[in-house]
């Protein structure tokens, strides 16, 4: 179809030929002041859809038939004025919901993103590749003084990421209480990993960023660790209305409201940290550094080392990186913007089609983020300050129904922010490529299936890492969706013993439904299929490079 346009004939003195905007100058000519546009009377016509629908649905609010639209100046400042009407609704809403004005702020600007019809592209000829980071590796230093030491971590707060309900594994709780290794949970092993640190390193403060959802599961699943449910244990993550995709105001759903909210995503970070008092408070006992990370990355601790290069660098913000693979090549990286020089993210929803080639090359765009974060505190209260009480961050917009479970319900956008987008709100902001022994997230049921096997030792300070068999290459493992999109898939697969031995594993591959008999061991690249529609047991043994086929002469469960 036609990219949508809008036609502008000027009345204006020596203003004649038409002119044509895009949907990204409407935005400029909707924010117009007063002053500048008073003695302008000129006629505007929209046509078009894509982008501009978001557009039109305002258009249609304001008294605009469908399709080419004469707009006078009084129009267009009704259409504006109708936009400020329906967020002044969805202000109303949030308030309603005792939701901070921090919260509100941001997800204000999330929406107005949305009715600009921000696509949020970064193409190749605005960037360059990020080159010449320093390496953690590079900088370990044989000691540091305990005194310093000690200072740094009166100075420090661990936060861990939390907020998740583990609902694209078929959870309705907090996944990190998920079991990992034995009966132990995520958050057995995050507990372990502070307490150790503290009896081994120093005091240092923790807490976590939980959400609606999870606050309840996660101080009851603690309550064996007092010390870590103390005052100022945990700021809670706001909740944000989801937007109805034809009118852009707040969905509605009788049957369920709860169905009417959503997760702003972990961009929402800044806006609970400023809205809860949480960041003031934490200046004001003299806390500067924090070390943010996901809960379901047992990789990630506070490391020495790493705490007193942020330090000693004086950079607002840093983000740790790994080398991109073949197998990362997909996702999202990490660039230098031409036009100002600084860092930014670029993920595969952003980039053009035409540009795909040059996102997916892993020698050109070498890095990806970990999505652990060192941020100083009060580098972020400046960057609020600035920011009229937020920090800007590209909106995540995701078509979704109003209820999940209910594909015929009425379509909505959840919209969402990324807190590593912020590197490049940060003056001063950088990044350190460190090892993969600091990356070890559950995203899937084929993640959860890695880290539990043998391809993942436990080290003293409750850390999981990759075993040194491994060779620095976690094994690959692709199971079908179909079948083990969610847990109960996957306890199933393991319902007759362990997991299966990984660590001599380069790939494994799943099709169909199969179940693992105790006492396997794979190497190298294996591939299972199982086209019987029930489910088919894979006997104990040692497998080898082998492409394994159970059929209907296979033991069934």
């Amino acid at each position: 179809s036609p990219s949508p346009v809008i036609a502008m004939q000027g009345a204006c003195s020596g203003f004649r030929p038409a002119i044509m905007l895009s949907a990204v100058i409407l935005s400029s000519l909707l924010l117009l002041s007063t002053a500048s546009t008073q003695q302008c009377s000129s006629s505007m016509h929209l046509r078009g859809g894509g982008v501009m629908a978001p557009l039109h649905s305002i258009a249609k609010r304001v008294g605009a038939p469908e399709g080419k639209v004469d707009l006078s100046y009084s129009d267009v400042q009704r259409l504006r004025g109708g936009v400020q009407i329906i967020f002044d609704d969805i202000r109303k809403l949030m308030e309603e919901e005792k939701l901070s004005e921090s919260a509100i702020r941001a997800f204000q600007q999330a929406y107005e993103a949305l009715v600009r019809g921000d696509d949020g592209m970064i193409s190749e000829r605005m960037i360059s590749p990020a080159l010449d980071l320093p390496v953690l590796a590079d900088i370990k230093q044989a000691s540091i003084p305990a005194d310093k030491v000690k200072a740094l971590l009166g100075q420090t707060v661990i936060l861990k990421l939390n907020g998740g309900l583990g609902t694209g594994m078929g959870l309705e709780k907090a996944k990190s209480l998920l079991q990992v290794k034995g009966s132990e949970t995520f958050l057995d092993f995050i507990a372990k990993q502070v307490l150790h640190f503290r009896k081994t390193k120093g005091e240092v403060r923790s807490m976590f960023m939980n959400s609606f959802s999870t606050s309840a599961d996660t101080k009851d699943a603690l309550k064996g660790h007092p010390e870590l449910v103390q005052a100022g244990w945990e700021v809670v993550q706001n909740k944000v209305p989801k937007i109805d995709a034809e009118s852009l105001r707040p969905a509605k759903w009788p049957a369920n409201p709860s169905k009417e909210w959503c997760p702003p995503g972990h961009g929402d970070l800044y806006p609970s940290l400023a809205g809860s008092g949480t960041l003031d408070s934490l200046l004001k006992e003299g806390v500067k550094y924090m070390f943010v990370s996901n809960s379901d990355n047992l990789g990630a601790t506070l490391d020495i080392e790493l705490l007193n290069f942020f330090a000693q660098s004086d950079k607002s913000f840093l983000m740790e990186v790994c080398e991109r693979t073949e197998a990362d090549k997909k996702g999202g990286h990490l660039a230098v913007r031409k036009q100002d020089g600084r860092l930014l993210l670029r993920e595969s929803a952003q980039c053009p089609p035409d540009d795909e080639k040059a996102f997916q090359d892993v020698s050109k765009h070498k890095y990806f983020n970990t999505n652990n974060l060192w941020i100083r505190l009060d580098k972020l209260k400046e960057v609020l300050d600035k920011n009229n009480g937020v920090v800007p961050l590209p909106m995540i917009k995701n078509a979704k129904t109003v209820d999940p479970s209910d594909s015929k319900s009425a379509a909505v956008f959840q919209l969402e922010t990324a807190m590593g987008a912020a590197i490049e709100s940060f003056e001063n902001s950088g990044a350190i490529v460190v090892d993969r022994s600091r990356f070890a997230p559950v995203k899937t049921c084929a993640d959860l299936l890695r880290v539990r096997s043998d391809a993942y030792d436990v080290t003293e300070d409750s850390r999981l890492v990759l075993s040194a068999q491994c060779e620095g290459q976690p094994p690959v493992v692709d199971l079908d969706k179909k079948e083990y999109k969610t847990m109960s898939g996957l306890e199933k697969m393991l319902s007759k013993g362990d997991v299966p031995s990984l660590k001599h594993c380069k790939k494994l591959t799943v099709k169909g439904k199969v179940v693992f008999e105790k006492g396997i061991t794979f190497k190298g690249e294996i591939s299972i299929a199982n086209p019987t529609a029930e489910w088919r047991v894979l006997k104990a043994g040692v497998y080898e490079n082998q492409t394994i086929n159970l059929d209907e002469n296979s033991e069934k469960l």
